[in-house]
């Protein structure tokens, strides 16, 4: 099979057929690959990245997040806890069966049952019933006031309800999706197989309710490593890759061969802390325990965020491909504060809040990061800058594989990751990182380090109520304005997304999601 598709990539001529440009394969590299096949496994971008190519939302995300119509073609609230879906007549799935209300019954109600690490269920959380009115219209109760349901489903992928009715259990839902026979969705792209961490082969599906696609097959390489990403393009063994080094744009540029398409993305870096009594990887300066978290303290978190030289970062350690955030989401998000400035950099005020809050010497901490999904040089640079504070920060950078697991069982007590609002409003942030984890309320989701503030709360559940716009928008900054000043997580940077192709081969149309779909790649005509 390897030998076969190699030699069509080297093969293969350009096809015309009625007007329109065919080429056999496009060949792509990618950072992060899917963990699963299933849609509903989890809510991380690489699995529905991945995903989107076989499955369709019920609302879909353009290119700078606007919603748009996919499965559903309109959408109404009919009061403020019932919205009401009108379905796209005659989509078919894969297998060639119907595309009707009942599948939209059925992904909904699954999803709680076979998610899994970075649950899902933040997408459905506010669906109380599904009711089918007929074979195109569906309609979700919620469990209070939903203005953003629309928003939120976005990432919700429509799987058959024939094809995975026996794969909807935490049991049986990778050996069905995993193997192909339940992966059957509506989407632009068939599966053929793929294995974790290896490469994703997906065929045009020609009854594709949008249009035939360009590409006969896609092949999604998984290719963590940054050196080697580059390496095979220049060697013409892939055709687009994703997540381009800082430090490899400018050389890239200068290649004719290629071009960089570069976009500001939605994506931002960031600290969190642990907020439990006992934390798991804090200790004095001698590594014995001490008597409670430092973390707790607001002025140790407040000392931790003065020692953060923003600019020195995005100009240095990402080689300006980043911006100097204000807050956990991007100016183009619904709830978006613009009272906000950068955070001071002092590092004399950080040792003196530390002094104060009783640790003049500062103390021991892991900083835990996944190197195959954050930039290289972030973690060690932030560390760095901590130890001019007296914060010793041992860099603990592993697989995503290991960290997610890790980070949802607690095992760590300062961690990095990235956030990207993909739902274009700030609600889906708060209440997911913000909220006090409750299950009960479906909020909190990934809050899995204890921090709960009265106020933040009532603000999160206060906008998420909220059907006029106006109101949502002043709770929501107000929010986002006490997330600044409690210090529950650090901004550190907003990630500027590059792409580099074969000029000669393909065009991309950059997301700020940050998603690499061949939806958005075309052939050079």
């Amino acid at each position: 099979m390897k030998k076969t598709l190699h030699a069509l990539m080297l093969g293969t001529t350009l096809l015309f057929s009625a007007g329109q440009v065919f080429a056999a394969d496009l060949v792509m590299a990618i950072k992060a690959g899917p963990a699963s096949m299933d849609p509903h496994f989890t809510a991380t971008a690489a699995n529905a990245e991945a995903t989107k190519h076989i499955f369709d939302t019920l609302i879909r995300s353009g290119n700078n997040l606007e919603l748009e119509p996919s499965l559903a073609v309109s959408w109404q609230a009919l009061d403020d806890t019932t919205w009401e879906f009108k379905l796209r007549e005659g989509v078919k799935f894969h297998d060639s069966s119907d595309f009707t209300a009942e599948d939209v019954k059925f992904s909904i109600e699954r999803i709680p049952h076979v998610t899994g690490p970075n649950p899902a269920t933040i997408f459905v959380r506010r669906v109380k019933s599904v009711e089918v009115v007929d074979p195109l219209t569906v309609r979700v109760t919620t469990n209070s006031a939903a203005p953003t349901l629309p928003n939120d489903f976005i990432r919700l992928f429509i799987t058959s309800h024939k094809a995975a009715a026996a794969y909807s259990t935490q049991e049986t839902a990778a050996e069905g999706f995993n193997t192909g026979k339940a992966t059957i969705g509506t989407g632009p792209y068939k599966f053929v197989s793929w294995a974790p961490t290896q490469d994703l082969v997906l065929e045009r599906f020609d009854g594709y309710w949008g249009g035939a696609q360009p590409w006969d097959r896609v092949i999604r390489k998984e290719i963590p490593n940054d050196a080697a990403r580059v390496a095979q393009l220049k060697a013409g063994q892939v055709d687009v890759i994703s997540k381009v080094p800082a430090s490899d744009v400018p050389v890239l540029e200068q290649d004719s061969s290629l071009t960089v398409v570069k976009n500001e993305s939605i994506y931002i870096s960031y600290l969190e802390f642990d907020f439990r009594e006992k934390s798991p990887m804090v200790f004095a300066k001698d590594g014995s325990k001490l008597d409670k978290n430092p973390l707790l303290d607001p002025r140790v978190r407040e000392a931790f965020d003065l020692a953060i030289d923003r600019e020195t970062i995005v100009e240095f350690a990402l080689e300006g491909m980043a911006a100097v955030p204000t807050q956990l989401v991007t100016s183009n998000i619904f709830g978006y504060d613009k009272s906000l400035q950068a955070p001071e950099f002092n590092i004399n005020r950080a040792k003196e809040l530390l002094t104060e809050a009783g640790y003049p010497d500062g103390f021991k901490i892991t900083l835990s990061y996944s190197n195959d999904r954050m930039p290289n040089e972030l973690g060690p640079t932030v560390a760095q800058m901590l130890a001019a504070i007296g914060i010793t920060a041992d860099v603990n950078g592993v697989p995503a594989a290991v960290f997610n697991p890790a980070k949802t069982r607690g095992e760590y007590s300062l961690y990095m990751a990235s956030w990207g609002t993909l739902t274009g409003e700030a609600n889906y942030m708060l209440s997911s990182l913000m909220h006090s984890n409750e299950p009960a309320k479906s909020l909190g989701a990934f809050n899995v380090r204890g921090y709960a503030n009265p106020e933040m709360d009532k603000l999160i559940e206060d906008a998420a109520a909220a059907m006029d716009a106006d109101e949502r928008r002043t709770l929501l900054e107000k929010a986002n304005n006490l997330v600044a000043t409690d210090r529950p997580d650090l901004p550190l940077a907003i990630q500027l997304s590059a792409w580099a192709v074969k000029k000669d081969k393909v065009e991309l149309t950059p997301r700020a999601d940050e998603d690499t779909l061949a939806m958005n790649i075309k052939p050079v005509k």
